[in-house]
């Protein structure tokens, strides 16, 4: 095997551990968003919706 190949290889492996870690982030962020959005006790679930209905007002 030769330099270039072993290269490409390292480079191709780094790409797919780069592409899992994104998913895992985008992953711990949307069960994030989730969970603020569940629960009742949090201020910022109301500051949510209060946007989403600006939002909504605003476009139409």
């Amino acid at each position: 095997m030769g330099m270039k190949d072993q290269f490409q290889e390292k480079s191709e492996q780094m790409q797919q551990q780069a592409k899992q870690k994104a998913g895992q982030a985008k992953e711990q962020i949307q069960n994030r968003g989730r969970r603020r959005e569940e629960d009742p006790n949090n201020p910022q679930r109301g500051r949510k919706e209060s946007e989403e209905r600006h939002d909504r007002d605003y476009d139409a």
